[in-house]
């Protein structure tokens, strides 16, 4: 680097989680030598959304210490996935839940835990909404059918198509990130029932189905739809407000949470 070269910022770097699957199930094109080899993934879509929010992006892995890893982060995303053991919330396994990933349910609640301990700005998306409901003494309920109310779930259309609004509370941190309205697409079939402890149901669908919560104080915020597919007209808002909070803790991850950075902007 020459002598009189700008600086290179630091972007903060914000943790993904994802899934751990044998490679068998990505079909007929893995060989029987590696089948079950284990591998971690995630849809890019999220690493895509950090990046285009100015973040530095890491997919992480469940083979690392949790602590040691989450000290290292300034943000967190909590990604989409495989329903919750319903044991987690006290409830026997119903009929329409779909396959459990019981490790990737322990690990997330242990990774999330850590990180509100430590004021990480989190950012939670589908099952990371419903991660932080049951980590907060909070239930879901296992099955809406397709197509029920507004749309949930719309398996069969494609990611990127909005499904309904969400109305967003005045006052609130959602409403702060994305305006008091937002379209939504829908890729679950299980919702809140309970809203755990401590926990503010900020956002709704119009047949009342919470579609956003945060942590009053926190920097905490998670919605039930996926904004990394709707990503359209620019940069997602949810992921720029993480990426700017993660930006404020890297900078002092001992300041005050009040002193934070909030993005006030409207998405569709």
């Amino acid at each position: 680097m020459a002598p009189d070269a700008p600086p290179v910022p630091r972007l903060p770097l914000i943790g993904v989680t994802g899934r751990r699957w044998p490679a068998r199930l990505l079909g007929n094109n893995v060989v029987p030598a590696v089948s079950e080899a284990q591998f971690d993934l995630h849809f890019v879509d999220y690493s895509s959304a950090v990046t285009e929010a100015g973040g530095l992006v890491v997919g992480l892995s469940r083979d690392a210490p949790v602590e040691a890893m989450v000290d290292r982060l300034d943000g967190l995303v909590l990604s989409g996935g495989a329903d919750i053991d319903p044991e987690r919330y006290g409830a026997e396994l119903e009929p329409g839940c779909g396959p459990v990933e019981r490790d990737r349910d322990r690990w997330e609640l242990a990774i999330l835990s850590a990180a509100m301990d430590r004021g990480l700005p989190v950012l939670g998306i589908c099952r990371g909404l419903q991660v932080l409901n049951v980590l907060r003494g909070g239930t879901l309920l296992q099955d809406v059918g397709v197509d029920s109310g507004d749309g949930h779930p719309r398996f069969g259309r494609p990611s990127h198509e909005v499904a309904h609004p969400v109305h967003l509370e005045e006052g609130s941190l959602a409403a702060s990130v994305y305006g008091t309205e937002v379209l939504a697409n829908s890729i679950h079939h299980q919702v809140v029932d309970r809203v755990g402890d401590g926990l503010v149901a900020s956002g709704r669908s119009p047949d009342g189905t919470v579609e956003a919560l945060e942590l009053p104080g926190r920097p905490v915020l998670a919605v039930q739809w996926h904004p990394e597919s709707l990503r359209r007209a620019g940069p997602d808002a949810g992921f720029g407000w993480l990426v700017d909070e993660a930006s404020a803790f890297a900078a002092d991850p001992g300041a005050p949470l009040q002193g934070r950075v909030v993005r006030c902007q409207t998405s569709a």
